[in-house]
This record gives structure tokens, sequence and C-alpha cells, in this order.
């Protein structure tokens, strides 16, 4: 909680610090005298609840979409032997990295893909997939949990919700602001909201949002890094570039859901720019290890 509180209360601080710039540098009335009644207080008052409400409703029942959406089984009472060690690995990590324990799960996926979620990192979710049991051995699946914990530990699931609430504020902000310009402006709309309001929005609010999720997807792949010096840290790097280097081998594994591909293991084949996890190679290199078999 005093994570999310500091970052509300920085990122408030942030949307009054450009409602006093824009009265310093006079956009407000400029504006005005170009007849665009335009209360800016208020459209940043609004952009700010529509932009952080869905980043922060979904952060609070991330756990709950991810136990239905990908149909994890939560384990209370393991059940056989690779159950107890999984319950004990992350226990004994948890323990290290001075958070909760997690609640620790399996889901049913091919491909060898792990993640963690959860809006408090003393009460956070780690699951791996069936697939990933199946493909690594003990070492390269302790060296998975041990960076999903990093994750945790790390709050990122708080701090990538909470950046995505910032950009979508401004997202929403600004693309009202250029809505209501080229309304007022360059369709003369007097009163209230012609069409070209609602389009010229729509259109901008599309091209901000791309702009925008480079910034959030920029972050995820920053914290990709953190998270494996992390998990070197708690399993070894040795064992985290093996996982690394198993990843590699594996073949491309299939979409997970959406809500889930921020907190995954591995990345999909996407633009690099708008990619959520680096290249695994460059992670293997990062952590000191050859980038590719064979090498």
């Amino acid at each position: 909680m005093l994570r999310i509180a500091l970052f509300l209360g920085t990122n408030l601080a942030i949307i009054m610090l450009i409602s006093v710039t824009f009265r310093l540098l006079g956009i407000e009335g400029l504006l005005m005298q170009n007849g665009v009644d335009l209360d800016l207080n208020a459209l940043l008052i609004y952009s700010a609840v529509v932009g952080f409400s869905g980043s922060l409703i979904s952060l609070f029942i991330s756990k709950w979409m991810a136990k239905r959406s990908m149909g994890v089984h939560v384990i209370e009472q393991p059940g056989s032997e690779i159950e107890r060690w999984l319950v004990n690995t992350v226990a004994l990590q948890a323990k290290r990295s001075g958070i909760g324990m997690p609640e620790v799960g399996i889901f049913d996926h091919s491909s060898p893909n792990a993640f963690a979620t959860g809006w408090n990192r003393n009460a956070a979710l780690v699951a791996v997939s069936s697939g990933l049991l199946q493909q690594m051995n003990r070492d390269e699946v302790e060296a998975v949990l041990a960076h999903e914990i990093s994750h945790v530990a790390n709050g990122d699931m708080v701090t990538l919700s909470l950046i995505q609430g910032v950009v979508n504020t401004f997202v929403v902000f600004l693309s009202r602001v250029i809505g209501h310009t080229v309304d007022r402006l360059v369709f003369k709309t007097e009163r209230g909201h012609g069409p070209a309001f609602f389009i010229v929005s729509m259109i901008s609010q599309f091209v901000l949002g791309i702009l925008a999720m480079s910034i959030v997807m920029w972050f995820s792949r920053w914290r990709e890094y953190r998270a494996d010096k992390g998990g070197a840290d708690l399993a070894g790097r040795q064992k985290m570039i093996a996982a690394l280097r198993r990843l590699q081998q594996a073949h491309e594994p299939e979409a997970m859901p959406e809500e889930m591909a921020a907190f995954a293991i591995s990345a999909g084949r996407v633009q690099k720019m708008f990619a959520s996890h680096p290249p695994l190679e460059d992670r293997i290199a990062a952590l000191g290890g050859v980038q590719r078999w064979g090498d």
C-alpha cells in the first residue's frame, strides 16, 4: 500500500505541475483567446480518473483473473513430490527476498512458461506451466521461480500498472485537448461538441496510445533484466543462464492471454519496440553468458 500511495502522490504532483505550467506558459489563456473554452484542470482530473481506474482495477483483480483465465491449480496441500518441491522452493526464495509466501500454482500449457501476479508483494501468485516442469530440470525451474519471485519482491506488478495509469492519463488528456481545439478552431463549433471532437479525439487517442505503449513496454523490458539479475542472485547465475538457454531451445510458445503476457518468462515475436521482453540472447549476455548454444 505504501508503494501505491507514494506513486499516486507523485503522479498527483505531476498533474498539478502540468496545470501550473500550462498557466505560466499562458496556454489556457491562448486557447480562450481563440475561442477554445477548455477547463484544463477539470480535464486533468477526468483524465486521471479514467486513466488510473482501469489499471488499478486490473491490478487488484489480477490474481483472480489469472486463476480463472489460465486455469491455475493452486497447490494448497501438495499431492506429489514435485508439488512439494515447488512449494518449498518458493517458500525459501520468498523468505530470502523478504516477502510473504506467495500462492503457488500450476497451469496446463505445453510451452515452458511462468508468471507472477498480484497487487501485494506479500500476497502474490507464482505459477508455472506443465510444459515448463516437463521440459526443464530442477535447477532451471528453480531459476525460473527465482526470476518470478524477483518480480514480486521488486513490486513490478504494482509499478507496471501504475505506469500504465500515468500514460493512460496523458493519452486521454492530450487527445481531448487536440479534439476540442480542432473542433473549435477548424470546425467553428461554438457550443458543446461537434462530430469533429469525437472523431479527432478517437484518432488522437489511438495514435498517442501506440506511442504510450512503447513507453510501457520499455519499462517491461528493463524490469526483465532486473528480474534476471534477482533470479541469478537467488538461484545462481549459471542456473539462470541455463534456464534462459532452455527457453532458446524450446519451440515458439503458444500465445498466452494478453493480460498475462506482461508477466510471462518468455516473449513472443513482436516488434522489438513493443515487445514486453528483451530477446533471450540479450538477457543471457547481460548475465555474462554466451549468447547462443555452441558459442
